[in-house]
C-alpha cells in the first residue's frame, strides 16, 4: 500500500506542474535541536558549576500558531538540585507574526527528576531569611508564564513564577524581564546579545540583572558559538552570595562569574 500511495504521488507530481516543488517546500512541524556547551548558563547562572553540559529538545509547531516543546539538559546537584542532575523543560504556547512583528505567550514547566527540595532554595541553597520556618519539600521545579514581544531582531520577554520560584519558599510571584536581539550578518555569520534582571518576590537579595554578547558561524547547519556572559550578583562567597554553591571537591563556586562559553549546535 505505502509503495502504490508513492507512485500515485510521483505520478501527480510529473502530471501537474508545481506539485513536487511545494512538497519539498512544505517545512516539517516537528523540529529537533542539540548542542554541545562549555557552561550551562540559566540566566546567567552556572547549572553545571562551569563544566560542560550536552542539550537537545523537540518541538511541534502547528499551522494554527499553537505549538509544544521540550529541552533537556545535565546540571550539577549541586547548583540546587539534590539528588538529580537533569533539567527537563516542558512548554506549550502560541506564536504568530503580523508583518516585522511577532507575538509569543505560553507556559513553561521547569522540572528535575529525582531532585527533592529541601527547604533550602535550589539556586541560591539558601532558605528564604523573610519567611523564617518555612520550607517547601518534593520534587524542585518552576512553573511560569511568559509573554513576548518582537519586532525584526530584537525581542523583549516577561516570565512570570505561578509556582514559587525553583522552590525558594514565599517567591511565587516573582518576574524575569529581558530583552534579546539577533542580527544577521551575512554568509553565515550573526551577532547576538541579551540583558536580563531577575525580581525575586520576598527576596531581593536573590535579584541580580545578567548580560551576553555573543557571535555565531553556521557552517552548513553547524552553528558554532562563542559568547561573553556577566551578572552582577554579589561575587563574594563569603558574604554570603545566594549563587556561590559548595563544590562537591571543597570549596565553593561563584556562579554569577563572567565567563566565555563555546558551544556547537545543529537544528534537524
Amino acid at each position: 500500500m505505502r509503495k502504490s500511495i508513492l507512485s500515485l504521488s510521483v505520478a501527480a507530481a510529473l502530471l501537474v506542474p508545481g506539485v513536487a516543488a511545494a512538497q519539498a517546500a512544505a517545512p516539517s512541524p516537528l523540529t529537533g535541536n542539540v548542542t554541545l556547551i562549555t557552561d550551562y548558563r540559566f540566566r546567567g547562572i552556572s547549572q553545571t558549576i562551569g563544566k560542560p553540559a550536552f542539550q537537545g529538545g523537540f518541538d511541534y509547531a502547528h499551522a494554527s500558531g499553537f505549538y509544544l516543546g521540550n529541552w533537556n539538559s545535565n546540571v550539577s546537584e549541586v547548583a540546587g538540585y539534590p539528588g538529580g542532575n537533569l533539567e527537563m523543560d516542558f512548554y506549550g504556547g502560541y506564536k504568530r507574526a503580523f508583518g516585522d512583528y511577532g507575538l509569543d505567550v505560553g507556559l513553561l514547566e521547569y522540572y528535575y527528576p529525582g531532585a527533592k527540595a529541601s527547604g533550602s532554595f535550589g539556586a541560591a541553597a539558601l532558605a528564604n531569611p523573610h519567611s523564617p520556618g518555612k520550607t517547601n519539600s518534593g520534587n524542585v521545579h518552576n512553573t511560569e508564564f511568559y509573554l513576548a514581544g518582537s519586532w525584526k531582531w530584537i525581542t523583549v520577554k516577561w516570565s512570570h513564577a505561578f509556582t514559587d520560584y525553583f522552590m525558594v519558599p514565599d517567591t511565587k510571584g516573582s518576574n524575569y524581564l529581558e530583552a534579546s536581539a539577533t542580527y544577521d550578518m551575512g554568509n553565515g555569520w550573526g551577532v547576538n546579545g541579551h540583558v536580563g534582571h531577575l525580581n525575586a518576590h520576598n527576596f531581593s537579595e536573590l535579584g541580580y540583572t545578567d548580560y551576553k554578547l555573543g557571535v555565531t558561524k553556521d557552517l552548513s547547519g553547524w552553528v558554532l558559538g562563542a559568547s561573553l556572559v556577566s551578572t552582577n550578583a554579589k561575587h563574594n562567597c563569603s558574604s554570603g552570595d545566594p549563587y556561590c554553591f559548595f563544590k562537591p571537591t571543597g570549596g565553593t563556586y561563584d556562579a554569577g562569574k563572567s565567563t566565555v562559553l563555546l558551544s556547537v549546535s545543529k537544528s534537524f
